[in-house]
């Protein structure tokens, strides 16, 4: 038996009937952000992450020592991945992630406050500052969570936990009359 197996979006149903007017508070999803994974090897850490930190249109997030997160919404994810590998050579290992990860943008005047209900960080400026960036646990779904504006949040998801974190946070920011679409 032959299966024809189409390629679509982990969020693909919950985002369907999205609105088209976004409140102050709302939730944009990455419609195919290119996500990979670098991990230094012994002795090259901070070489590697001036080498990737030198290119603007990269966004890293620190995820244990000597390993980032790098998103780009410039390149294609095999584009990401050889940019990389190019920039750091043998220095590091380069695993693109863009097929296993959902990128989430949470921005507004409450993000703070959504992500208090189910975010077990300090999330004040003073303490998770603009350029930040930790795992941690949103409820029981484990997310890389970063801080990328004055009131933007991005939260990064294996894609199997994809549809449980929007429907969470869904709930969560339901009394500041959150809303979610796909990012242009």
């Amino acid at each position: 038996m032959v299966r024809d197996y189409n390629n679509r979006h982990a969020l693909e149903q919950k985002l369907r009937a999205a609105p088209t007017q976004p409140s102050a508070d709302h939730l944009m999803v990455g419609h195919w952000r290119a996500v990979a994974t670098v991990l230094a090897r012994s002795g090259q850490e901070e070489t590697v992450r001036r080498a990737i930190a030198s290119v603007p249109e990269f966004s890293m997030r620190y995820c244990a020592p000597a390993e980032w997160l790098v998103i780009s919404e410039a390149e294609a994810p095999s584009g990401l991945a050889r940019r990389l590998e190019e920039l750091c050579g043998a220095m590091a290992h380069v695993v693109d992630q863009s097929d296993g990860r959902v990128v989430f943008r949470l921005s507004g005047p409450n993000g703070r406050r959504i992500l208090a209900k189910g975010i077990g960080l300090d999330l004040h400026p003073d303490a998770f500052s603009l350029g930040g960036s930790a795992n941690v646990l949103c409820g029981h779904i484990p997310v890389n969570l970063g801080r990328t504006g004055e009131h933007v949040f991005e939260l990064i998801v294996p894609r199997s936990f994809a549809e449980s974190l929007f429907d969470d946070l869904m709930r969560m920011g339901r009394e500041f009359d959150l809303t979610a679409a796909f990012a242009d």
